[in-house]
């Protein structure tokens, strides 16, 4: 459950600096959101931009972007700057049945009070009322660096999955209720602490399930574009 001391809202323009800071702080090598994008983000998908506030403070502690996508237009490796249009989300499909979580952060000094799990829970929540079949997304595989040398990507997914190992990323997403489907390379440009791994995860809405013709697994270079 979210702390007492924590609401979950949709970003306003008034959030946008703090954003960007949380963004440099969360993913140091890579480009932080500009305020044009997040207000391309709200523009396209309001309701898709969660935000966790300090109730106390007002400060931002966290946040989850999502956008809504059509799988089939895409290839289950694409990376993520194709399948947010740069970061801008103008790629987002209003009748696109997959809810994509294209981001979620916490501020180190919030993390460990159950934020990333509150933010999932709303987009969950989202899925559930806007009547779609899931939620996607891509997990870093930062413990992987460790690694490297003496298994491969495959055999150390293997090992988080089946609980004889954790990754500080892969494994948090697993317990709130994220189902790994297959690691990818080359989502993020400079995720070197994952070696530029990372696994994509669906979350199906037991209530609207998919056909079995729209398994990400089954997803291919046929199907894209």
């Amino acid at each position: 459950m979210l702390p007492a001391n924590y609401r979950i809202g949709i970003a306003q323009p008034a959030h946008f600096e703090e954003i960007i800071e949380i963004c440099k702080l969360v993913y140091p090598t890579e480009r932080p959101y500009t305020s044009e994008e997040l207000s391309d983000h709200r523009q396209v998908f309001p309701q898709g931009q969660f935000v966790a506030v300090d109730a106390e403070s007002g400060d931002v502690a966290g946040v989850h972007f999502t956008l809504r996508l059509r799988m089939t237009d895409y290839h289950i490796d694409d990376s993520w700057d194709v399948l947010t249009a740069g970061g801008s989300f103008l790629d987002h499909d209003s009748s696109g049945p997959t809810l994509y979580g294209a981001d979620i952060m916490v501020h180190p000094q919030h993390q460990h009070h159950g934020l990333a799990h509150g933010l999932t829970d709303a987009a969950r929540e989202l899925v559930r009322t806007e009547r779609l079949w899931r939620m996607v997304g891509a997990s870093r595989l930062p413990g992987y660096g460790k690694h490297r040398e003496r298994m491969t990507i495959y055999e150390y997914v293997d090992n988080v999955v089946s609980g004889r190992a954790v990754d500080p990323v892969l494994s948090v997403h697993m317990k709130d209720g994220w189902r790994p489907v297959r690691p990818i390379y080359g989502y993020l440009q400079h995720d070197e602490e994952s070696c530029g791994w990372a696994m994509v995860m669906q979350w199906v809405n037991p209530d609207c399930p998919p056909p079995a013709e729209f398994e990400l697994v089954k997803l291919s270079a046929t199907s894209a574009r």
